[in-house]
């Protein structure tokens, strides 16, 4: 993209599996790209299930899959009429407008948000080779794939992708606040876990764990009744936000992230922004967000990452509050937006997006 092109307001193009009403990190993301977008003064037009004929997805009825997709998706690309197409999902609606694109002769960029081979290899058994190739293929028609960080870059690399480009996350600095704490009434301390309550997300090594105080858990989905069922003792608060997701995390003593297969995990920056340390596996996703400021790599930590979690949960109670939140203010929406906006590619681009400086050594990817 030339910086002329930055400049000029852009007609762009998301289409979407994952959309409102889901809550999750992947509209979290979108929904946030899209208001820094039009911020600059872009019109950014998302294309999710809502506006399709749809179905229960067969391993999480939670989301809405749509429904023999590609003429209307085909009627609203057209009627939009936009200078940059991005597919932000592998689902029917990224499959449906990869054809389109094809079909027409439109360059576009795709983003490898979530971990398909190991959730399909957790949910149904699926080989992951096998989903894998089928990955390598969706994502290798694009001009460019976006991924969260350069560590997920480089396993993808080992994979056999290529042509990525980074794609960071940012946090809502105003919303997760630690002036937003306020006094609950429950023992502490508190361990708070926030995200879908799915099998993926690992909440029995959360949940299992001997530690004092109290345990609390927001969010949704399909393992919530089985989760209630084994751990009586710990507080299931629902699907949460806004306001009152932000008082909790303020209010809470360690965020606790057991899950081991995260791309990027942005309730990691919401709960540092609102003061809150982390104790998590040192797995890619939180070891990527954290860096070096997890314990042990720095002399100013803002969270653990140890394989014993409840270690790390209880080590995570002497870090500094402060720290958290300085660390988590080097993110924002905005920076976010304009990397995601550097790395598309013209809808009638006549030749592969070119390297884009900023991206990370050529060795682990190159856009």
């Amino acid at each position: 993209m030339s910086r002329e092109s930055e400049v000029l307001p852009a007609r762009i193009a998301i289409v979407s599996d994952a959309w409102h009403p889901q809550i999750n990190g992947v509209v979290q993301t979108l929904a946030m790209t899209v208001s820094e977008l039009r911020a600059m003064g872009h019109e950014a037009l998302v294309i999710g299930p809502d506006r399709f004929q749809t179905i229960p997805c067969p391993i999480y009825p939670e989301i809405r899959l749509a429904l023999w997709p590609r003429r209307r998706l085909a009627a609203l690309l057209s009627a939009f009429d936009p200078d940059y197409l991005h597919i932000a999902t592998e689902g029917p609606l990224g499959l449906a407008a990869g054809a389109i694109a094809r079909a027409a002769g439109w360059s576009f960029t795709t983003a490898y948000h979530t971990r398909f081979p190991d959730y399909l290899a957790t949910r149904a058994a699926f080989p992951r080779g096998l989903t894998y190739r089928w990955l390598r293929r969706f994502h290798g028609r694009g001009a460019a794939m976006m991924v969260a960080t350069a560590g997920l870059a480089v396993e993808l690399a080992g994979h056999g992708f290529a042509n990525m480009c980074l794609w960071s996350r940012g946090v809502d600095l105003a919303l997760f606040h630690p002036g937003r704490a306020t006094p609950l009434s429950l023992p502490r301390p508190i361990f708070l876990s926030v995200g879908r309550l799915a099998v993926e997300k690992n909440l029995p090594a959360f949940l299992g764990l001997d530690l004092p105080g109290s345990k609390l858990v927001v969010g949704d989905g399909p393992a919530r009744a089985a989760l209630m069922r084994d751990y009586p003792k710990a507080h299931f608060l629902g699907a949460m936000r806004g306001e009152a997701l932000a008082r909790l995390y303020a209010s809470a003593d360690v965020f606790v992230f057991p899950s081991l297969t995260d791309t990027f995990g942005l309730v990691l920056l919401e709960a540092l922004a609102s003061g809150l340390p982390v104790a998590a596996f040192p797995v890619p996703g939180p070891r990527d967000v954290l860096g070096d400021a997890a314990f042990g790599g720095t002399r100013a930590p803002v969270g653990v990452l140890a394989p014993d979690l409840g270690q790390a949960a209880m080590a995570a109670l002497t870090i500094d509050r402060a720290r958290a939140r300085g660390f988590a203010e080097r993110f924002s929406w905005a920076a976010s937006a304009r990397q995601f906006l550097a790395n598309l590619v013209p809808l009638r681009a006549s030749a592969r997006h070119p390297p884009h400086p900023a991206l990370m050594p050529r060795r682990a990817f190159a856009c």
